[in-house]
């Protein structure tokens, strides 16, 4: 008992009170102000997290009815030469869904002229791109939103459409929609081109063009029209054989394309007639084309019989 009595007495010169508290007390503090240390920093922490949250928010794009498109300046655009030249003027706020247009219009000072000149464009294929940016479409439409849909009568074009007008609108429409990069223009005008009635001679009037202006890695238009062509020639070229000569030494590509798909053809029906009868077959090398397919034209449209 002497021991314990003389453990719970304070030890001169120290305070009472210190020695209340005791060595739990003293842990007791000390945890408490590490709790409110940290959640201080827990609140900091969070504050830092909410603004890095903000930050990498993604922006929620603005949305824009018809009549803000109206309200943005208006631009003026010259087109072709000579007595074709025409002034056309367009919303710029439309314009700029075009990367050239966008290019153009970021040129343009505050109180300057907004003017583009593409004196080298057809003035026929910029109203219908002019037309699909307001509109979503360009004449002549499609009579319905079903893939096989005829298109509008063009009662511009005569019947028949020997030169290939038609056809001739919507290539320059895709090669001017791939120049301005317009994507879904580009296919709008490719389907309509496979929608378009034609004959021998609008064909070829057609492939020159496409074999002028368009890349030659592009076979999204290029192949069909080899394909066509491969698979029709033995008739089309008796009701167009000057031009088709001339098409086949003005563009040797088109000549080898053509030629390309009907030699694969010819090899793979013989192919096909060698294993029918159990001769031996020897491998099939692809040619230039790539393919040993047969040759299929892409296209939905009809031709008109006529010389």
């Amino acid at each position: 008992m002497a021991d314990q009595q003389s453990n719970d007495t304070p030890l001169e010169g120290t305070p009472a009170g210190d020695v209340e508290m005791g060595s739990s007390g003293e842990f007791a503090a000390e945890d408490t102000n590490a709790a409110a240390e940290q959640q201080a920093g827990g609140d900091d922490d969070a504050g830092d997290e909410a603004v890095e949250m903000a930050e990498i928010e993604p922006e929620t794009p603005k949305f824009l009815k018809f009549l803000d498109y109206l309200k943005s300046p208006i631009v003026e655009i010259l087109v072709g030469k000579g007595e074709d030249q025409t002034l056309l003027t367009a919303h710029e706020a439309l314009l700029v869904k075009s990367p050239f247009f966008e290019k153009q219009c970021a040129e343009f000072s505050a109180g300057d002229s907004r003017h583009i000149e593409l004196l080298d464009e057809d003035l026929e294929a910029m109203g219908s791109l002019l037309e699909y940016l307001y509109h979503g479409e360009y004449f002549p439409k499609r009579l319905s939103a079903d893939k096989d849909s005829k298109l509008e009568s063009d009662p511009t074009v005569p019947g028949p459409d020997i030169e290939g007008v038609s056809l001739l609108k919507h290539a320059r429409v895709y090669t001017l929609a791939d120049k301005f990069g317009l994507p879904e223009l580009k296919s709008l005008a490719h389907s309509k081109i496979h929608r378009t009635e034609s004959t021998a001679h609008g064909e070829i009037a057609y492939a020159r063009y496409v074999y002028a202006n368009t890349s030659p890695n592009d076979n999204t238009i290029r192949k069909p029209v080899a394909a066509f062509w491969a698979h029709r020639s033995h008739v089309l070229r008796h009701q167009a054989e000057q031009e088709f000569r001339s098409m086949c030494l003005e563009f040797p590509q088109f000549g080898f394309d053509v030629l390309s798909l009907v030699l694969d053809a010819k090899e793979k029906r013989s192919h096909a007639r060698s294993e029918a009868m159990g001769e031996p077959v020897v491998g099939i090398a692809a040619s230039g084309s790539g393919s040993v397919e047969p040759p299929r034209s892409a296209r939905k449209r009809a031709r008109v019989s006529h010389g």
